[in-house]
């Protein structure tokens, strides 16, 4: 049986193309004391994934050149040498490779409970995105009954979580996306109360007349002119939880923008953030009160499912230019 894999060939100099990875094909691994064999079912793209593509972080390192690219996974183990997993079993982990077949040792998956929900949700609703919008809202939004929450990226899979747990707890919930489809599926489907695209012309007159009180809370995925655009609405003691910058992540320079200090100086207000890794501690706790909100339908999430392990790339390079709604995912 042949063994697909794909391997970053280059590291990329502003947006990446699908030149940097390449498909190849290996033998199966077989495992030895304490390692499973998984045959993946499930594959996570991210945008972190882009700072690893490049040089890494301060918390993370780089992928390195010419070996599979590696990240979120779902798959079920065909043979194990452990006895802590049965063979047949479903699991997940943060570090599986890009590749149909895996040996890994046992400590670095962990079984995924199915009767909860459907597998590929370990790799949002009940996985890293989930945990990131819960602990981004729970401990830095501190979210409170009649509080407007603002959300960028709202359609992604962290954004329509975390606004979503706004409403849970009470909250006046406008999220930013960048389509008419998605906006109005955050109002429709997800109960939103207000939705603005950021492409249109209108858009800052738009935000303001959607958060008529202000902002509270700014649960920020994008950075850039939408942060900034948010950032001047903001109320006394706000919180800005700062999640991601996608839209800085394949510039090779950062363009200057506004300086919003003054902002969080006159407003008193708290801007800070956070790895979804410094909860791992508590992660059982928050996955916890994410499945509880799940099985009362009071947290709905959305998968785009991208079919072949040939595609992840294409998937993964599909995060930069919005086309996912909620979760991306690639299914082998």
């Amino acid at each position: 049986m042949i063994n697909r894999q794909i391997i970053l060939v280059k590291r990329p100099e502003g947006m990446p193309g699908e030149d940097c990875f390449k498909l190849i094909e290996t033998s199966i691994p077989s495992p030895t004391k304490g390692e499973l064999l998984i045959k993946t079912l499930y594959l996570s793209v991210d945008p972190y994934m882009r700072f690893r593509m490049g040089k890494g972080t301060s918390y993370i390192s780089a992928f390195p050149l010419n070996e599979a690219i590696t990240g979120g996974a779902v798959g079920e183990i065909i043979e194990t040498k452990s006895i802590k997993f049965k063979k047949g079993e479903i699991v997940t982990g943060d570090l599986l490779p890009w590749q149909d077949y895996s040996v890994l040792n046992n400590k670095e998956v962990r079984k995924v409970d199915t009767k909860i929900a459907p597998p590929s949700t370990a790799l949002g609703v009940m996985g890293m995105p989930g945990l990131t919008a819960y602990f981004g809202m729970i401990n830095i939004g501190k979210a409170k009954a009649g509080e407007t929450l603002v959300v960028s990226g709202a359609a992604g899979a962290v954004g329509m979580i975390a606004g979503q747990i706004g409403k849970i707890k009470g909250c006046h919930v406008v999220g930013i996306a960048g389509s008419h489809e998605k906006t109005e599926y955050l109002i429709k489907a997800l109960g939103f109360d207000g939705a603005v695209n950021y492409k249109r012309k209108s858009f800052k007159q738009l935000l303001k007349a959607a958060c008529p009180k202000g902002v509270d809370i700014y649960f920020d995925n994008v950075g850039g002119e939408i942060s900034d655009a948010v950032l001047k609405l903001i109320n006394y003691k706000a919180r800005i939880v700062v999640c991601g910058q996608i839209s800085l992540y394949n510039l090779s320079k950062i363009p200057p923008g506004p300086r919003r200090e003054m902002e969080l100086l006159s407003k008193r207000a708290l801007m800070e953030g956070f790895i979804v890794m410094d909860y791992r501690d508590r992660f059982q706790k928050g996955l916890l009160e994410l499945s509880e909100w799940v099985m009362k339908n009071k947290l709905k999430y959305a998968e785009n499912i991208v079919e072949g392990l040939e595609n992840a790339p294409k998937a993964f390079l599909g995060l930069f230019s919005g086309e996912n709604l909620g979760k991306q995912i690639v299914k082998i």
